[in-house]
C-alpha cells in the first residue's frame, strides 16, 4: 500500500463519524463506578428500542484508571461540573460522552463490524502533546517522527490482544489526555494507567456487538454523577 495513503488511513481510523451525543445512538454502553477514586466499576450494555434505551444482556465487571475517573473531553458539555479533570498521565479514566473509534488487535483479521487495525511491531499511539500526532494510532514506518513519547500497541502480553479505541479529546487538546482504550484486563483488581479493561470475554462480546451503523456511544461516570446528568443528557435508568 502506498505509504502515504497508509498513513491517512491510520490517522483516520478513530474518527468515525458520530451523532452528537445519544441522538442517533441506538447502542450504548454505560460503565459507573461508586465513586471518582474508585478503579473497579460495572457496564452495562443498551439498544435503543423507540426512544428509549433498554438493557441488552447482563452487566459486567471493568477496572478503570489507578487513580479513578476525570472529566474528559467529550460529545456532551456537563457544564460546571464537580470533580477532577483528566489530564496527561494521571491515571485517570476520562467521565463524560464518548464515541468509539477503531477495533485493534493482534490478529491479521476478526469477525467485527467496527473498522479494524492489525497491531504490527511499528503501529504507536503517539501521547507527546507537543506532536502533530497527539493522540492518534500511527505507523511508525510511514510517519515522519515529530514525538518524543509513545506506545507500542504490539506488546508482548495480552492487554491488546482485542481493543477499542475510545475517542476522548479527538481535537487533540494538548495535555488533556490520550491514547484511551478499551482493552483486556490484567485482572478484576488490577487498575489500568487510564483505560477501560474487561475479562476477554467481555471485550469479545463487544467486538461482535457494536455496529458502526447504530452510532455506539460510552456514557461513563460514577453514580452520582450519571444520576445528576441522567434527565438532561436523557440517559436511561441504571
Amino acid at each position: 500500500m502506498n505509504k502515504l495513503i497508509k498513513t491517512l488511513l491510520l490517522l483516520l481510523f478513530p474518527l468515525i463519524a458520530m451523532a452528537q451525543g445519544l441522538d442517533g445512538s441506538d447502542q450504548l454502553i454505560v460503565v459507573t463506578s461508586k465513586s471518582w477514586d474508585d478503579i473497579q466499576a460495572t457496564a452495562q450494555r443498551y439498544e435503543r428500542r423507540g426512544k428509549s434505551f433498554e438493557k441488552f444482556e447482563a452487566p459486567f465487571a471493568v477496572v478503570l484508571g489507578k487513580n479513578g475517573m476525570g472529566w474528559g473531553k467529550g460529545q456532551l458539555n456537563p457544564g460546571r461540573p464537580e470533580g477532577p479533570v483528566k489530564q496527561e498521565g494521571d491515571g485517570k479514566a476520562p467521565a463524560g460522552v464518548f464515541g468509539l473509534g477503531t477495533a485493534f488487535g493482534y490478529e491479521p483479521s476478526t469477525n467485527t463490524r467496527l473498522p479494524y487495525l492489525p497491531l504490527t511491531a511499528t503501529i504507536e499511539c503517539v501521547d507527546d502533546s507537543q506532536s502533530a500526532h497527539y493522540n492518534a494510532l500511527v505507523d511508525s514506518s510511514a510517519v515522519a517522527r515529530d514525538w518524543s513519547s509513545s506506545e507500542r500497541m504490539r506488546r508482548s502480553d495480552d492487554l491488546y490482544r482485542q481493543g477499542i479505541f475510545i475517542r476522548h479529546n479527538t481535537l487533540a487538546t494538548p495535555a488533556a489526555g490520550s491514547c484511551i482504550f478499551f482493552h483486556i484486563w490484567r485482572g478484576p483488581t488490577a487498575p489500568t494507567r487510564g483505560c477501560t479493561a474487561m475479562a476477554p470475554a467481555d471485550i469479545a462480546r463487544l467486538f461482535n456487538w457494536l455496529d458502526p451503523g447504530k452510532s455506539p456511544v460510552l456514557v461513563q461516570l460514577p453514580e452520582a454523577q450519571y444520576e445528576q446528568l441522567r434527565q438532561r443528557w436523557e440517559l436511561p435508568k441504571r
